[in-house]
């Protein structure tokens, strides 16, 4: 196996419909072997291709449900084809077509960094913590949650699974996104004054109480902490009569002023079943945005922010993914995702809580 994010020469010099039409020459000669799946997120260059389009939850559960392909090729970030490895066989390849697509935000809650955090709550706290992250993480902290009783969730599943976490004991450890965090405890009715902030580059807990319900890692995406108040009241003011809707990793006021919040799919959904002449002000990834609107020309939908790009998001092209293709197709298997046994096992058992639970 190779493990690379250069993409060859003579792939970067093709052409659009060269590719195009050698990609389809290679799902045809991979056929069952290779399931292509694609997050709302990708370019609509890379979707075309996809076997299967969704938001991280769907994605998640598509990729167990593969029994059939040898290769699971996973158009996303890093820590999506590290989940769809987790749940996944053994003898089945995931495959990231461009390995420097990441994460920031889940770059922002690393293993050593998490087990401090945890060691210093339970001195002041005591051990009836029970820690949740965010599917936007990776592998090692999902493990790390299931192996302390915890779990993980996705901005469609996030309020059931924190209200099950606040069953199991005093109080919740969420990471990594801050922002999505607080805007889940406040769904579920947590004062502010319960929810403490965990300061990572200081290693030191912000809270207004003793006992916090909630203690939130201070992560964030750093696309849709672009979309702030002032966007918001700039684009009320030109579209009055607009309905939002925005995905909870904004930040808490702008979630607040938002007539609807959800996940990328939740989102897609509101706005392909609106009704003629509706307008829309949106905040969640561009991509999606202008998607949705050039889907819906009966409705006006735009973005609250046209800077909120996620770059990593951009990373796979389609000659990327010709090329993991072709390479299956002459018995290589390039950009293999592959977890440590031991890291799979305890992040499944996270993982098929949340399912439990949804």
């Amino acid at each position: 196996m190779e493990a690379q994010s250069h993409l060859p020469q003579e792939y970067a010099d093709m052409t659009g419909e060269e590719v195009d039409a050698a990609v389809r020459r290679a799902r045809e000669k991979l056929g069952s072997d290779a399931v292509i799946l694609g997050h709302h997120y990708q370019q609509d260059n890379v979707l075309k291709y996809a076997d299967h389009t969704g938001d991280s939850l769907q994605l998640a559960r598509l990729a167990g449900e593969q029994p059939d392909a040898r290769y699971v090729i996973f158009c996303g970030v890093l820590f999506m084809a590290e989940t769809a490895d987790i749940l996944t066989e053994k003898d089945q390849a995931v495959i990231l077509p461009h390995l420097s697509a990441g994460c920031p935000m889940a770059d922002m809650a690393e293993l050593d960094e998490v087990e401090r955090c945890w060691n210093y709550l339970c001195c002041e706290l005591g051990d009836d913590i029970v820690p949740v992250a965010y599917v936007n993480s990776s592998a090692d902290i999902k493990a790390f949650c299931g192996s302390r009783g915890g779990t993980v969730c996705t901005s469609s599943s996030a309020d059931e699974v924190m209200a099950w976490a606040l069953r199991q004991g005093n109080t919740v450890l969420f990471l990594p996104d801050q922002h999505l965090g607080r805007n889940t405890g406040h769904n579920l009715g947590i004062a502010s004054e319960e929810i403490a902030l965990w300061r990572r580059e200081d290693e030191e807990l912000i809270s207004g109480s003793e006992t916090p319900r909630l203690i939130l890692w201070d992560g964030h995406c750093p696309v849709h902490v672009k979309f702030t108040e002032d966007a918001v009241s700039r684009m009320r003011r030109a579209y009055p009569e607009a309905k939002m809707v925005v995905h909870p990793e904004c930040r808490a006021e702008v979630v607040d002023a938002a007539t609807e919040q959800g996940s990328t799919e939740h989102i897609r959904k509101t706005i392909s079943e609106s009704p003629p002449g509706t307008e829309w002000l949106v905040g969640t990834e561009l991509k999606l945005v202008s998607r949705l609107a050039r889907r819906n020309p009966d409705q006006t939908i735009l973005s609250i922010n046209e800077e909120g790009v996620c770059d990593d998001m951009d990373l796979i092209t389609p000659a990327h993914l010709l090329w993991v293709l072709e390479e299956l197709v002459s018995g290589r298997v390039v950009n293999r995702i592959e977890v440590p046994r031991e890291v799979i096992r305890d992040a499944r058992v996270a993982l098929k809580r949340m399912f439990a639970l949804v």
